[in-house]
C-alpha cells in the first residue's frame, strides 16, 4: 500500500517557484526531512531540532569525535578532588540574541529550568546535578550528587545550551538564544528562517546573512530542489541516488558514518495500547524480530549503506559489544515461537514519520512479518505528532531512530531506564537501571562497559527496542559551496562555510 506523503502541495509550490526560489548570494538554504517538534532546547525530542540549534543555540562546552571537551560559551572548567563539583568559567562579554549578557546568573536559569521544567527533555541527562551556584558574574558552580563523567557531554549538547532568561515564556516558539544565528520565523511543516547575529563573538566566521531550513520530507523532492538552485544543502539524501549525485558535476556528496541508529520501539508499558500479545509476551517480540531481514533492508532501501544492527552502539565505539550479534530471519523460528506463546496470529499498529525511507522501511517489515504470522497495520504521520504519540504511549510500535551521541549513556539510558525522558516502550526493569544509573557515575573504562554489557544483555532478551541499522549522514551540497565538514552527529555546523564561483 502506497502511502501518501504529507506535504504534496508545499512540495510542488516549492518545484514551481523557479527563479524567485533560487538563494540569493547571503542566504545559505538547507533542506530538511522532518519538521523539529519546538525551538525550545529544553523540550525538544527531534533529531533535526538539534540541526537547528547547531546555528541558533550555543552550549557551554563543545565535545568532539576525540570526546575531549572544548571551550564554546565556558572558557575554562575545572573538578574539585571527588569529581562531584564542576565550576565553569564564561567567557567575558558574550551576549544573547536579545542583548542581555550571558552570565553565571542566567547559566544558573537555565539549568536550574532543565532539571526542574515539568516537560523538559533534559531531566535524565542532568540526573545528578544536586545543585547550581553562581560564584561571581562569570563563573557557576555545579555540585553533584555523585560524579558524573557523562556530564560534560551532555553540557555540549542541549542540556548545556544557553537561553535569554527573559525568552523563557516563548521558548518554544520564539527563543533568544547564545548562537550565530538568530530566530526570525517559523511557518510549521514549510521552514524556519534565522539570520545572522551580529553580536555574536565569532561573526566574522559565518558568511551568510540569512540561514533558511525547508521541511521537505520526499528525497526526491528534495534533490530536485538542491538541483533547480532552490535549496543549497540537503541531510538525509536517499541511498539510491548516491550514484546519480556522485555523477553530477553540479553536486557533491559529503557521507560520515553515523553514532547513532535506527529502530523499532515497542510499547512494553502500562497503558491501553500495551495490551497485545506483542508488549506482554517477549516471545513475540523475538518471533518479529526473527521475522526480519536486517540485510535486505540494507539491500533494497539502504543500498548497501544502512549497516545491520543489533544495539545502539557502532562498531566504532569501544561499548559496541560483538558478542551481541545481528539476528539472522529465521520465519520458522518465528512461526514456532508464536505458537509457543499461543499467538499464531499476531496484529499490530506500526507508527511512522511520513519520510520516504521510513514508508520503504514500514511496508518492507509489514511484508517480511507477514510470512512469520503478523498482521502489521501501517499508521503514517507528521514527524512530531509521531514523537507526541509515542511519548503518549498512543500507540503499539513506532519506527523512530537516534543521531546519536559520543558517550554510550547519551545512546542508551535515556530510552530503557524507568524515568528516563525518551522511554517511548515505558519499560522498567530494577537491573537495568541499577547497571545504567552505575554507568553513568563510573569513570573507568573496563568497569563501565561491563555494566553497559549487563544492561545489553537484559534487553536483548526483552527487546522493548528492535535496532534495525546503523545509517551513515548522507549531505549534498550545490559545487559552489566550501568548506562544509559533515559531523557523525548528524549536526549541520556552517561555521567557515562559503559560497565560490
Amino acid at each position: 500500500m502506497k502511502l501518501p506523503l504529507l506535504l504534496p502541495a508545499v512540495a510542488a509550490a516549492l518545484l514551481a517557484a523557479g527563479a524567485p526560489s533560487i538563494a540569493s548570494a547571503d542566504e545559505l538554504k538547507i533542506g530538511l526531512q522532518d519538521d523539529l517538534d519546538g525551538l525550545d532546547p529544553a523540550r525538544s525530542r527531534t533529531f533535526v531540532g538539534e540541526v537547528v540549534f547547531e546555528s541558533m543555540c550555543d552550549s557551554l562546552v563543545a565535545v568532539g569525535a576525540d570526546l575531549a571537551p572544548k571551550p564554546e560559551l565556558a572558557e575554562k572548567w575545572a573538578w574539585n578532588a571527588d569529581k562531584t563539583e564542576l565550576t565553569l568559567s564564561l567567557f567575558p562579554n558574550l551576549k544573547f540574541q536579545d542583548g542581555a549578557a550571558i552570565d553565571a546568573a542566567a547559566v544558573k536559569a537555565n539549568l536550574d529550568r532543565a532539571t526542574t521544567l515539568p516537560d523538559s527533555m533534559r531531566k535524565s541527562e542532568l540526573l545528578s546535578v544536586k545543585s547550581v551556584d553562581v560564584v561571581d558574574g562569570l563563573t557557576v558552580k555545579i555540585g553533584l550528587k555523585q560524579p558524573d563523567p557523562t556530564l560534560l557531554p551532555q553540557l555540549s549538547n542541549r542540556a548545556g545550551m544557553m537561553l535569554s532568561p527573559a525568552s523563557f515564556e516563548k521558548a518554544v516558539t520564539a527563543p533568544a538564544c547564545s548562537g550565530p544565528y538568530k530566530f526570525v520565523s517559523r511557518q510549521q511543516n514549510y521552514k524556519i528562517e534565522l539570520e545572522k547575529f551580529a553580536d555574536y563573538r565569532n561573526a566574522a566566521d559565518y558568511h551568510f546573512d540569512k540561514l533558511t531550513f525547508m521541511i521537505i520530507p520526499d528525497t526526491t523532492v528534495r534533490l530536485a530542489n538542491l538541483r533547480s538552485g532552490g535549496l543549497d544543502m540537503l541531510e538525509r539524501l536517499a541511498p539510491s541516488d548516491i550514484p546519480a549525485v556522485k555523477s553530477d558535476a553540479k553536486l557533491q556528496l559529503a557521507q560520515v558514518t553515523s553514532v547513532g541508529y535506527q529502530g523499532m520501539t515497542i510499547n512494553v508499558g502500562s497503558n491501553p495500547r500495551a495490551s497485545t500479545p506483542l508488549a506482554k509476551d517477549k516471545r513475540v517480540r523475538l518471533a518479529l524480530e526473527l521475522a526480519i531481514d536486517r540485510n535486505a533492508i540494507n539491500e533494497v532501501i539502504g543500498s548497501g549503506t544502512f549497516k545491520p544492527a543489533q544495539q545502539p552502539f557502532t562498531d566504532l565505539s569501544p561499548y559496541h559489544n560483538p558478542a551481541f550479534k545481528v539476528t539472522t530471519r529465521d520465519v520458522a523460528k518465528a512461526k514456532a515461537l508464536l505458537k509457543e506463546a499461543g499467538a499464531e496470529k499476531v496484529s499490530f499498529e506500526l507508527l511512522f514519520a511520513n519520510s520516504t525511507t521510513s514508508q520503504q522501511v514500514a511496508e518492507m517489515i509489514q511484508a517480511m512479518a507477514g510470512e512469520a504470522g503478523f498482521d502489521i497495520k501501517l499508521r503514517a504521520t507528521e514527524f512530531t505528532t509521531m514523537l507526541s504519540q509515542a511519548q503518549s504511549g498512543n500507540y503499539d510500535a513506532v519506527l523512530t531512530g537516534w543521531s546519536g551521541r559520543y558517550d554510550p549513556d547519551g545512546n542508551l539510558h535515556q530510552f530503557v531506564t524507568c524515568k528516563g525522558s525518551l522511554n517511548y516502550a515505558a519499560f522498567c526493569n530494577e537491573a537495568v537501571d541499577k547497571a545504567l544509573n552505575t554507568a553513568k557515575v563510573t569513570p573507568d573504562f573496563e568497569p563501565r562497559k561491563k555494566l553497559y554489557d549487563e544492561a545489553q544483555t537484559i534487553l536483548q532478551d526483552q527487546l522493548p527496542i528492535i535496532y534495525l541499522y546503523h545509517q551513515p549522514w548522507p549531505f549534498v551540497l550545490s559545487k559552489s559551496l566550501k568548506g562544509f565538514t559533515p559531523n557523525p552527529t548528524g549536526v549541520i555546523s556552517i561555521k567557515g562555510v562559503t559560497r565560490g564561483s
